[in-house]
């Protein structure tokens, strides 16, 4: 598996300097997560329809 090059973070991060959240990235495959405040750390891989799968769950548990 690569490593991820580009993370994104939500935009519910929260204030000062958004460290509040964790970061995604797309792999070919799979989707990596880390904690933004210890992205050295270690990371967790999920198979990409999983992931989504997870996504919807909690975006339809919220409404």
């Amino acid at each position: 598996m690569t490593t991820p090059t580009s993370w994104k973070k939500s935009s519910f991060s929260g204030g000062g300097e958004g460290n509040d959240c964790v970061e995604v990235a797309h792999l070919d495959t799979h989707i990596a997560v880390r904690d933004s405040k210890a992205p050295a750390r270690a990371t967790l891989t999920f198979p990409a329809v999983s992931f989504t799968r997870f996504v919807e769950a909690l975006k339809e548990a919220d409404r």
